[in-house]
């Protein structure tokens, strides 16, 4: 199954707490990235800093949102935050953190939805805690234009054959326009559903169908559930 590392860019521009905003800036532009990572002398992401938090810069620190009565109970926590952020002269102090990070061992998959879930556009890319690549929206995209050509081979090697160890002499995989349709025969009855759902992983896949028969009914052998709420209780 293709992973993060299989996708992310591994010659990532990192800055350290101490850059200078300006210098922040300056590698913003002439890169034309919208965020930079911040990390620290062992190579762990600290967070992330990028055009929206230089943005908070050009705000009137009296036009920031205030709760009512804030001068006698305080700023809320966010408040505090974008005044901290309009004060800054560092990436340190104008950066977002935590950082939002993913393995380089998870799937595509897991780093769409976890962008999604975050609404953020870009992932730092951690292996052993430290920082190896960064992965985007964009490269993310790019795993869709692989063509059915493409994608039937991928559905063979890395779910059927490396993943779920299916015999490839019984079973056939077609693919047209990213939908899958997989026919024929394997060894378990949950081998199916396996199938299905990891092929729907698969990035570029929008669609899949599955006729296959099976041997063995596996899940015949399972021990139906205890019946709590029977008079009886379980037996």
């Amino acid at each position: 199954m293709e992973t993060v590392g299989d996708i992310m860019t591994r010659s990532v521009l990192a800055v350290r707490p101490e850059t200078p905003l300006k210098e922040v800036a300056r590698l913003l532009v002439e890169r034309r990235i919208s965020g930079l990572p911040v990390v620290d002398d062992a190579g762990r992401v600290l967070g992330v800093v990028s055009e929206a938090d230089l943005l908070v810069k050009e705000q009137d620190p009296e036009a920031l949102p205030r709760r009512p009565l804030a001068r006698i109970f305080g700023d809320s926590a966010e408040t505090r935050r974008l005044l901290a952020k309009a004060e800054a002269r560092t990436a340190g102090d104008a950066m977002t953190a935590p950082a939002i990070t993913i393995d380089a061992g998870q799937s595509v998959h897991a780093a769409a939805a976890l962008m999604i879930g975050r609404k953020v556009n870009r992932l730092p890319v951690i292996a052993d805690g430290r920082l190896v690549g960064i992965v985007t929206r964009a490269d993310i995209v790019r795993t869709f234009v692989r063509t059915d050509e493409e994608l039937a081979e991928a559905i063979r090697g890395e779910v059927l054959h490396r993943a779920l160890w299916v015999d490839l002499s019984k079973v056939t995989v077609e693919v047209a326009d990213g939908v899958a349709t997989i026919r024929g025969e394997v060894e378990r009855r949950a081998t199916v559903a396996m199938v299905e759902r990891m092929v729907e992983m698969v990035p570029g896949v929008v669609g899949v169908t599955v006729h296959l028969a099976w041997s063995i009914d596996d899940q015949a052998f399972e021990a139906p559930a205890p019946d709590y709420f029977s008079p009886k209780g379980p037996s």
